[in-house]
């Protein structure tokens, strides 16, 4: 029984700048994931007035192929002789290939937005649909806008929708090690691909689950403090 794993985890640069990574990556995607999803959330909640299943059955059509899949496909996307890179040349926007597209972090945070995104749109949804509709009614009656509707009605009301969908998208992402690998290039990736070879090439099981443990221990923490501060806005509006 020996600390030294964890002294490692903690004293040695590498392990602390891929932690780090991990959650400086985890965090934009969960912000640019949830920002983009309230907005579909909203528009489905309280603008589309039939066929809502349909509309939540094309959200959830992503998930009917392989998760590995749709990495490659924004690998062949982003490529430098992807479709993203060929549109661009043959209208003449840009002279050479972007190279700043993929094998970096900007690529991982724009495969883990389009793959979480309908976990966050859902339940951004649901905590829009049962928000009071008479609540709404009675803050126009006071002489509210649309834009003061929302902020302090609507937005508030939606708050644990908000908070759920930051979890949800927020605690795998940084687990994640697929994408990294296949799209991150050695500036994208995360302490989960560390952990995958010291359980694996480098045959270390303990360091790998040191680190395992550090990273579980440290998004456990940002997941109770994004829980509190939720709950302190949701009481905040109750009153």
């Amino acid at each position: 029984l020996t600390l030294e794993n964890y002294k490692a985890v903690f004293s040695q640069p590498i392990y602390q700048t891929l932690l780090w990574r991990s959650l400086r990556i985890s965090l934009i995607v969960t912000v640019v994931t949830v920002v983009l999803a309230f907005p579909i959330a909203y528009y489905l909640s309280f603008h589309v007035k039939r066929n809502k299943a349909l509309w939540l059955f094309l959200i959830t059509v992503p998930f009917w192929t392989s998760y590995l899949l749709r990495v490659f496909l924004w690998k062949v996307i982003l490529g430098y002789n992807g479709v993203l890179n060929t549109a661009l040349l043959q209208t003449g926007i840009i002279e050479e290939p972007l190279t700043f597209i993929l094998y970096n972090a900007n690529a991982v945070v724009l495969t883990l937005a389009h793959a979480w995104a309908p976990f966050a749109i859902l339940p951004i949804f649901v905590a829009l649909e049962k928000i009071d509709r008479s609540l709404l009614e009675a803050a126009e009656d006071l002489g509210d806008g649309p834009f003061r509707r929302f902020w302090r009605v609507t937005f508030p009301l939606a708050i644990p929708g908000v908070v759920a969908a930051t979890l949800i998208v927020l605690i795998p992402t940084v687990g994640d090690f697929i994408t990294p690998k296949l799209v991150g290039g050695t500036d994208g990736l995360m302490v989960a691909n560390m952990i995958q070879i010291q359980f694996g090439k480098a045959n270390n099981a303990p360091l790998g689950a040191a680190l395992a443990v550090t990273s579980m221990v440290v998004v456990a923490i940002i997941s109770i403090g994004i829980y509190l501060l939720g709950r302190k806005i949701g009481g905040k509006v109750a009153r």
